[in-house]
């Protein structure tokens, strides 16, 4: 299979809710946009974090991960208390890496990964949902108002009331759905 053949990467500006949604349509037709060791090398280094290779294992331990913090960001979106096995697993990732930030040439935060390994990358992401769960960061976590979607995303528009993951994709169809609906909805009064 080559790269084309498998769903585009959703990426937004906050790393650990754009790892979530590497799987979307949760509750829906689900989409999973790293079903193969090579596609989670292929968006870490989308998101900077460069690793050499990637195992099946490794893959099923990002997935868990990934689960975890879809899970610990949708109870403090929904104002629930923390799932205790979530919030573990995201702690032992956190600790489990060897990852140092640096200030990059641009002013931005960087990471470089000690060993190179996909444990290295998983603690950088980590850190990142422990940053947002936590409240340390600006902007609040909610859940896209898309009945198939649900991804968990963190807002940080300035009123907080954004209420899709990504207004081209969820947003779009919900508008679309709306204006097909209406448009329904005038066709039966006039006849």
């Amino acid at each position: 299979m080559t790269d084309s053949d498998f769903p585009e990467f959703r990426m937004g500006s906050v790393l650990a809710t754009s790892f979530t949604a590497t799987l979307t349509e949760r509750c829906g037709d689900r989409v999973e946009r790293i079903p193969v060791p090579h596609r989670l090398v292929d968006w870490l280094a989308v998101s900077g974090l460069i690793v050499e290779s990637c195992s099946d294992s490794e893959l099923r331990h990002a997935q868990e991960l990934r689960e975890a913090v879809h899970l610990a960001a949708t109870a403090i979106a929904a104002q629930d208390p923390l799932p205790s096995p979530a919030v573990a697993l995201i702690n032992s990732c956190s600790e489990d890496g060897r990852a140092v930030p640096l200030l990059g040439a641009a002013g931005r935060k960087e990471w470089r990964l000690r060993s190179g390994s996909v444990r290295d990358a998983l603690s950088v992401i980590a850190a990142d949902a422990i940053s947002i769960v936590s409240g340390e960061r600006q902007g609040r976590l909610a859940l896209c108002a898309s009945p198939t979607c649900r991804a968990a995303f963190f807002d940080t528009s300035r009123g907080g009331t954004r209420r899709w993951c990504e207004m081209s994709t969820c947003g779009n169809r919900e508008k679309k759905s709306r204006f097909l609906a209406n448009k329904r909805a005038a066709t039966s009064l006039t006849k």
